[in-house]
């Protein structure tokens, strides 16, 4: 339909009203950005170079939501989405721009939260590190089930701006190797007949089915997450135990079968608790080299690839020459902590569990390479120790608690700090404590630009560090996601 200028909107704009704007720039969550006078429009699934008409449907004294109604124009960087459901499901929100466009975009994304929010000024931020694999590149895809209006359980990512799970057979982002286990393992929950939780009224049974795959190894984990307690699994789920039998016979990659247990009223997924139903509650993964055990609810990068890629930047800007003292805060499973530990000397002492760093041996053996992991989840240390015991790496020490807490009580001054936190940010005693220990050098891998900008504008201002290099690298293609590590040196004393 074309739409006569005379029928658009005329400042001032008003809810439900058609306005007509080019597209401009993203916002970091992924909506096209335009200008109608002097308000700013946000419209979802449009690409920079769109002209467009858009139906206004939230309307504020300086800004304006918006839903594309027509394309006027089309973006040299719009393509058609691989994905049927791309403009109703909210698991991504690119699939319309094309791959080599969306680099550009997360780099500038980067640029831009530095010198707004960090104040900082840099001779180049690199190219954003591309995912080798633009899609089936997600190695874990936890989906909400429901119910169709016949009555057959549907599993997908919510509709986006609501909790309408758009049903998927198979999603374009996972591993192709996951898809036949979504798509029939919904047909085994249907004909076994156990409920499916509603999140309105907090009854049923199963609340999710999470996927997870080794990507180098092919080991597949499928956990159903229910509403309920373990000592009432046959009766909230029964014939459980034979169905997760025929599950293991008849997926040649599916190494084990588990429950997670969650009857909290609350968005989050996983429960505190798991158990193995049929086969084994973990997998194994490579990564860098290193085989690494995972269980359903592990925290570990959902792009192993790019992850690899990112890593293999870290060791070479470090360029370690094996005598380091590191500390990984924020260390997880040791991701990036084991990696490290491999070109660094070996201690010849096994990792310990307490925080008490003492003992002559072990000083003396710190100066021949030693990494130093903190995390505050106990069950990720623990996991992190069978990992480094896994691959014979004796120079490492985990220690469970706050990184805010621990890392001032450090017995040794480390030459290089890893941080890696969550999305937002450190905590700033965390920077106070290494203004004061000063190691040479901190690198700073993170999930947010604008919390990355905060926290360097900090460390930067002071004086005592500069920052010299910044690589973006994408761990979510199709999406608005964008990952980067900050390489800060100390500066030298005049």
């Amino acid at each position: 339909m074309n739409i006569n200028n005379q029928n658009l909107a005329k400042l001032p704009c008003e809810q439900g009203q058609l306005v007509e704007i080019t597209i401009t720039d993203l916002t970091d969550s992924g909506d096209g950005v335009g200008r109608y006078g002097q308000k700013v429009i946000f419209v979802p699934d449009t690409v920079p170079g769109d002209r467009l008409v858009a139906r206004l449907t939230v309307v504020k004294p300086k800004y304006a939501y918006g839903k594309l109604h027509q394309l006027l124009e089309t973006s040299k960087y719009r393509i058609k989405p691989y994905c049927i459901v791309a403009d109703k499901c909210g698991g991504c929100q690119w699939q319309h721009i094309s791959y080599e466009y969306q680099l550009q975009v997360k780099q500038n994304q980067v640029i831009q939260a530095l010198k707004r929010i960090g104040g900082l000024t840099l001779s180049a931020v690199d190219p954003t590190l591309a995912s080798p694999a633009a899609f089936g590149y997600r190695n874990k895809a936890t989906y909400p089930l429901s119910i169709s209006t016949t009555g057959q359980v549907k599993a997908g990512y919510y509709q986006k701006g609501s909790h309408k799970v758009i049903n998927l057979n198979q999603c374009p982002i996972q591993d192709e190797r996951l898809n036949p286990l979504l798509k029939e393992v919904k047909q085994d929950i249907t004909r076994q007949g156990w409920k499916i939780y509603d999140e309105q009224k907090h009854t049923g049974i199963v609340r999710h089915l999470s996927l997870r795959i080794g990507n180098n190894t092919g080991e597949i984990l499928l956990t159903l997450v229910i509403n309920g307690e373990e000592e009432k699994t046959k009766e909230l789920l029964p014939g459980i135990e034979a169905q997760a039998q025929k599950w293991l016979e008849n997926y040649s990659r599916l190494v084990g079968v588990c429950l997670n247990y969650n009857s909290k009223a609350t968005n989050t997924i996983f429960g505190q608790q798991t158990v193995c139903v049929a086969g084994r509650l973990y997998l194994y993964e490579e990564f860098s080299g290193l085989k690494f055990q995972l269980t359903p609810d592990t925290f570990f990068q959902v792009n192993t690839k790019t992850a690899e890629k990112l890593m293999e930047v870290v060791i070479q800007e470090l360029a370690l020459n094996g005598r380091e003292i590191i500390v990984d805060a924020y260390c997880g499973i040791g991701t990036f902590t084991l990696p490290i530990a491999k070109y660094l000397q070996q201690v010849g002492v096994p990792g310990r569990d307490s925080m008490e760093i003492a003992g002559e041996e072990l000083l003396q053996g710190a100066r021949k390479g030693l990494v130093i992991g903190i995390e505050v989840q106990p069950m990720a240390i623990k996991q992190a120790q069978l990992n480094a015991e896994t691959n014979h790496l004796t120079n490492v020490i985990f220690h469970d608690g706050k990184v805010e807490d621990l890392l001032p009580e450090l017995q040794v001054k480390p030459d290089v700090v890893l941080l890696d936190p969550p999305r937002k940010g450190c905590d700033r005693s965390v920077l106070e404590t290494l203004l004061e220990i000063l190691p040479e050098r901190i690198v700073y891998i993170s999930c947010k630009p604008p919390t990355l900008a905060r926290d360097l504008k900090f460390l930067c201002s002071t004086g005592k560090y500069e920052l010299s290099k910044v690589q973006p690298a994408d761990f979510f293609p199709q999406t608005a996601h964008v990952e980067c590590a900050a390489f800060l040196v100390r500066k030298k004393s005049k």
